[in-house]
């Protein structure tokens, strides 16, 4: 049994969830999440805590219980204090800017990089930086990598997208004789 299903799941202030039948309605001041979980699994609510139990016999149904309690948690911090990703841009030319509801990207490609935000997330934009933020952890982390694709860090000068907290191991560049 997964260790993180053993402790019951404690439910804030503020935080309304609904639970029908193997979908889980998560409801918060930031605003509201819902996800339908495989029949695995049986989610039950006391007061201010639920629990997750296995149902399954089925020795290759276990491994889903722990991921079921870490997508619940993370739907209830999400609702109730948005997940952040910034990214950083380096390079000379390289540049970001917010465009009604597109990402427009200059990222040394003949032509500008215009990717659409997805509905749910907050893209802000100033000098060398992107930050992305929204409820969903999924949504945001998925975006974020998105963007990143598409100019990753170079390791001899660093030049590309990189997360903030992201450490490029730089090379030696070549010597000359």
């Amino acid at each position: 049994m997964s260790r993180l299903a053993k402790k019951p799941i404690i439910i804030p202030e503020k935080t309304e969830v609904t639970i029908t039948g193997s979908t889980v309605k998560v409801k918060g001041p930031l605003g509201e999440l819902s996800r339908t979980f495989p029949n695995v699994a049986a989610i039950t609510m006391s007061d201010k805590e639920m629990n997750v139990a296995l149902t399954s016999t089925n020795r290759d149904d276990k491994p889903m219980l722990g991921t079921i309690v870490a997508h619940i948690k993370n739907m209830i911090a999400g609702v109730n204090q948005a997940y952040e990703k910034k990214l950083l841009i380096e390079g000379v030319g390289y540049k970001a800017d917010i465009k009604g509801a597109d990402l427009h990207m200059a990222l040394g490609f003949s032509h500008p990089v215009i990717l659409p935000v997805p509905e749910g997330l907050k893209v802000a934009t100033e000098k060398g930086s992107i930050t992305i933020s929204g409820i969903n952890k999924e949504l945001v982390g998925a975006f974020a990598a998105k963007v990143r694709s598409w100019k990753e860090p170079e390791p001899y000068k660093g030049k590309g997208i990189r997360y903030s907290d992201e450490i490029i191991r730089r090379k030696q560049g070549k010597k000359s004789a």
